[in-house]
């Protein structure tokens, strides 16, 4: 296959993975309630900043991504 084959087939697995994951977090309990997590809710406004949140995933996606890389 030529090149430009395997980057759509890479592309697409990542798409269906980025779906089990959203479907994954939508039954995790304390994702997105954490004391970090920030909600405002005024009238007509509501706002949502999932902070503590958004780190720990960060730091668990590092780890994992560096296991993974090294060589």
């Amino acid at each position: 296959m030529q090149p430009f084959a395997w980057v759509l087939i890479a592309l697409g697995v990542c798409i269906i993975l980025a779906g089990f994951l959203l479907l994954a977090f939508a039954h995790i309990p304390l994702f997105g309630k954490l004391p970090g997590d920030l909600h405002f809710q005024f009238k007509n406004v509501h706002v949502f900043l999932p902070l503590a949140s958004c780190l720990i995933l960060s730091l668990i996606l590092t780890v994992v991504i560096n296991l993974f890389l090294r060589r």
